[in-house]
This record gives structure tokens, sequence and C-alpha cells, in this order.
């Protein structure tokens, strides 16, 4: 869907993309993640030509970033913005006819849309009206109103209470369930693993990971479990393993030549009762931290 070689950025002496390259599959929540800085905004204004690379090529659905595909892609940028004098559905249609749909069929739709995201009282009503939570969730329908095939949010959840969190990700969801594509970026990385499907971790402008989730963490996967129990940590201590406690439980690091059967024998047979065991993944955080210091 959305292939970037080799792309480079620079602001006056700050270089902000170093040689970029990624793909990102069809039908996927593609996460684009990294801390503050890492280049992600950049690399999204550059899919949406906002910005032009200084050298190296992308390509949109087969197509380099232009109008010939804008009508394809939703867009719901880092600074949100709307025009505070407009009604709220006037501003939906005015996005739709942006990208191509009639006047009628964007009303209909953005009334639809506006009932699901529970504003539909609001929609005769101006946006200077609205809280900075509504009036992102206007903004979010506006990237969604025209039903594109790719799907570019630059932290969406930014400022959103919990239970609206909730609603766009399963809006997002169901969005890429549809066998459409979305780029989802973002700094919070535990926000993140909870529903991406494949991912590219930028550091300083540069790639650091890139792959599926899932096939990422079989790739970083320690020798570790983790368990819960009432029993204290240094009942667990035995056989060289290292263990810290996580969330209601215990995070258990086993050394090489230990397996977590015979490990999880010995713990029974020392009389232990063990409530819940389970193999411990190591969290996006986890992993950027240990690419990003180890290489």
């Amino acid at each position: 869907m959305i292939e970037l070689q080799n792309v480079r950025k620079t602001y006056d002496r700050f270089e902000a993309l170093k040689g970029l390259s990624l793909a990102v599959p069809h039908g996927v929540v593609f996460g684009l993640l990294g801390p503050n800085g890492a280049g992600k905004t950049t690399t999204i204004r550059i899919l949406m030509d906002i910005i032009r690379p200084d050298s190296g090529s992308v390509t949109i659905l087969g197509r380099p970033p232009g109008l010939a595909v804008q009508h394809r892609i939703g867009y719901l940028p880092e600074e949100r913005g709307l025009y505070r004098k407009m009604k709220v559905v006037d501003h939906l249609v005015f996005f739709g006819e942006l990208k191509r749909m009639k006047a009628s069929e964007a009303r209909r739709r953005s009334l639809e849309l506006l009932e699901r995201f529970g504003l539909k009282d609001w929609a005769l009503k101006k946006t200077e009206a609205l809280s900075k939570g509504m009036q992102q969730k206007v903004q979010f329908i506006g990237a969604i109103l025209h039903e594109p095939d790719i799907l570019v949010l630059d932290e969406p959840f930014s400022g959103l209470d919990p239970i609206n969190q909730e609603l766009m990700k399963d809006e997002i969801v169901r969005f890429a369930r549809a066998g459409k594509t979305v780029i989802f970026s973002t700094h919070v990385l535990p926000q993140a693993e909870q529903f991406i499907d494949a991912l590219a971790l930028i550091n300083r402008g540069e790639l650091v990971l890139e792959g599926r989730l899932d096939k990422i963490k079989e790739d970083y996967a320690e020798n570790r479990i983790h368990l819960t129990t009432a029993a204290g940590a240094g009942a667990l201590a035995m056989r060289g393993a290292e263990v810290a406690p996580r969330g209601e439980g215990y995070s258990v690091t086993l050394p090489k030549d230990l397996s977590p059967r015979e490990y999880l024998q010995a713990v029974l047979a020392s009389g232990v009762d063990l409530e819940q065991f389970r193999p411990d993944e190591p969290s996006l955080e986890e992993i950027f931290m240990k690419v990003v210091k180890h290489g």
C-alpha cells in the first residue's frame, strides 16, 4: 500500500529523516512508533504531500504522493483545527466535498457517524461550542467520512478520555478489518501495543525495527514466565531465576540452561502454591530500549 525508499529530509542543519525505508502492507493497523522528535510527523507529512523529501522515493497505492491519491486517504493531523464559526454538520459536508463526495451523500453519512460517536445533538452547533475531545471526534469523522482506502492518524488519542479512546480504537480496528489500511503514529508504545498488527520503530530519523508485532515479540522473547502466587518473591528465587514484581504477580527470568517446565516443577516441589503461570512476552517499550541500547 505504501513504500518509502531511502527517504531523507533536513531542516536547516537538522536531519529529520536519515535514509528511511519502510513498507506498509494492506489491511493492517500499522504503528509508526518512536519517541518525540523521532521523525514520525515528518514522515506523515511527506506521505500527505505537505512537504517533499530532499531525496528518496515514496509510493502510495502505486503512485507518488499528490492529488491523484489524496481522495483515497483520510488524514487526522497532530495539529487539530476546525473553522470555529461553521456548524458541525456543514463542516463535515465540506470535508466530504473536498474528497469528491456529493453534498447529499456527505450530509447523510455525516449524520450517521455523528450519531455513532455520540454527537448527534451537536450537529447544528458551531464547532466553537464543542469541547476539545468533541472537536477531535469531529475531525476523526471527517477523516473517515469518504471511506478511504488508507487512514493516516497522527497521535489520534491525545486529549481524549479513556471511554472515547476505546471508541476510537474500536473504529480503527473495524476500519482495518474491512480490508483498509491504517497508519497510526504515536510515542505512547503501550497504547499502540494494544491493537496494532505491524509496526515500524523510528529513532532519530532512522528505522530501528520493522515487522509484524507477533513476530517481533517472538524474536525478542526471553526465557521468561509470569507467575501469580500468594508467596513472596523470595520463594520463587531458585535455580538462578531472577524475580521481579509485574502487575499482580511476578516476572521470572530464567537462566538459558533452565527450561520453564523444569523451573515450574522445582517451584511446585518446594511447596509454593501457584495460581497462574504463562509466558511473559516483552513489551514494546522493553524491545525498543533493547534495540536502541544494543543496536
